[in-house]
């Protein structure tokens, strides 16, 4: 999700000593800490109620897959593997793209799709 690195996190923690302070620093990781456990506990208390409020014939309901990239992932791309075949071209269109040989398939990306 995030591409945080060691030297970005070395950047990040010398910020904020030089913000806060050393002496608050303890104090505010703390209260970070204390906050994200909270976020994460109502969460989950919302999750739950979620499926107790659905009823058993949602019991199978899987709350991640309100996440539009799980849902495409598991709907459409589940039947075939992961890989989608990428769309025919037609004989000689290659030849009017930049950089392609006569007959040659531009790469295809199934992610960027």
């Amino acid at each position: 999700m995030f591409d945080l690195s060691i030297t970005k996190l070395l950047v990040l923690a010398v910020i904020a000593i030089v913000v806060f302070g050393p002496d608050q620093l303890p104090r505010i990781a703390s209260q970070a800490g204390r906050a994200l456990r909270d976020l994460r506990r109502m969460a989950q208390g919302a999750t739950q109620e979620l499926r107790e409020g659905l009823g058993p014939e949602f019991a199978e309901f899987d709350v991640t897959d309100l996440n539009p990239r799980n849902f495409v992932r598991k709907h459409l791309l589940e039947d075939s593997g992961g890989y989608v075949e990428p769309p025919e071209m037609p004989a000689g269109a290659g030849a009017a793209l930049p950089g392609l040989a006569p007959g040659e398939s531009p790469p295809y990306d199934a992610e960027a799709t």
